[in-house]
């Protein structure tokens, strides 16, 4: 299978190239694709005759080429119609009459000049279609959204990202405008159900991508704020939302690269240290503890927070005593087998370190730690 990928260096065919050499490399099997894949890259520093040679072999053609930000108007036309005259004629004088996907844009429903060439574009593919039986996919892409994204140019999303991670400025003219988005991952799933023949096709004739996210322009910079935020508050982005999810792997994304790590809070004293590193309001907290040789800590219970141990260096005993009662219960573990020691409500506690080196042990906690409703009542095992 021969793939025409137009503008591969584009936001949208850097993330289409990527993932389709990720199947031909069986890097990738979640798409069901064969593996006998060759993609043809082209874009602006390509030699035209390669286009002309490509088109006359490839059996799918992703044409995302296109001109949204030129210096002169008339090059909207030439860039968005222009080269898709020129793809066109150069499959037609080969007779390849192969599927072809078109990158349009929902502007293209606009009086404006990007509009207009990107609606001269679609009214050419179409004619095509009529011409040759060809099968044609015109995709009216609104708001497209991820890693890669060009920032301070055309994208509100990855504007906000860049600026927001490095403190910088951004622009909310009307918090209330509501947004269209879709992410890039999302589309590339789309162009390969369309590669397969499995497009989502509207009764307008218009191919779609099947997952949109709506969200008010000033919902979205508080989100992306609150990302960054996140990385001294500890607070943990509500990832169990498709959107956040998404939204946070593009916001990653943007980091400045001598950012990519940041420092945590140690608590320490002769004992060692205890460190807080996630807090999930829907999940509680996650930190790591670290014992001193001979050193003990708890002796403590709590009536509802509930905590999980996991030593994962050192050897340790973990001790329990129901409140009101007398019996002493061990588990001991180490960091040579991975185990997770509940630790229930009702019962005091305490890990000591019984190894000869620093014990390391990740803890969660069920409740974020609240200092005004601690949970947390002293009493020796």
């Amino acid at each position: 299978m021969k793939l025409l990928v137009t503008g591969a260096k584009g936001f949208i065919g850097k993330n289409l190239c990527s993932t389709l050499h990720n199947i031909a490399q069986n890097k990738d099997r979640s798409f069901d694709l064969p593996t006998d894949i060759t993609v043809f890259e082209y874009d602006l520093d390509t030699d035209p005759a390669a286009l002309e040679n490509w088109c006359a072999e490839c059996d799918f053609v992703f044409h995302l080429a296109g001109v949204n930000r030129p210096k002169e108007q008339e090059a909207f036309m030439e860039g968005n119609f222009g080269f898709t005259a020129t793809l066109l004629s150069a499959l037609e004088r080969h007779g390849n009459t192969c599927p072809v996907m078109l990158s349009s844009s929902t502007q293209a429903a606009l009086d404006n000049p990007y509009g207009r060439s990107k609606l001269a574009g679609e009214e050419l593919l179409r004619e095509y279609g009529r011409r040759t039986g060809a099968d044609i996919l015109i995709y009216r892409f609104t708001n497209v959204f991820g890693k890669w994204c060009r920032p301070n140019y055309n994208s509100v999303v990855a504007t906000f990202c860049h600026n927001i991670a490095r403190d910088l400025p951004i622009t909310v003219n009307d918090p209330a405008v509501k947004l269209r988005l879709v992410y890039v991952d999302d589309v590339v799933a789309e162009l390969i159900a369309a590669l397969k023949g499995q497009a989502h096709r509207e009764k307008n004739g218009f191919c779609t991508v099947a997952t949109e996210h709506e969200i008010l322009l000033g919902e979205l910079a508080e989100l992306i704020r609150g990302f960054r935020a996140s990385r001294t508050d500890g607070i943990v982005p509500k990832t169990g939302d498709p959107f956040i999810r998404k939204l946070y792997a593009t916001y990653l994304s943007y980091l400045p690269t001598d950012a990519f790590s940041y420092p945590l809070t140690m608590h320490r004293d002769d004992r060692g240290s205890f460190t807080e590193i996630l807090h999930m309001p829907e999940r509680g907290q996650f930190s790591v503890n670290i014992s001193k040789p001979g050193i003990a800590k708890g002796n403590h219970w709590h009536h509802t927070k509930n905590e999980k141990f996991l030593v994962v260096s050192g050897k340790a005993v973990i001790r329990f005593r129901r409140y009101d009662g007398d019996e002493i219960i061990e588990y001991f573990v180490s960091g040579d087998k991975l185990e997770v020691v509940d630790i229930p409500t009702g019962y005091t506690h305490n890990i000591e370190n019984i190894g000869d080196t620093d014990l390391v042990t990740f803890m969660w906690a069920s409740e974020s730690f609240d200092p005004n409703k601690p949970d947390t009542y002293f009493l020796e095992v």
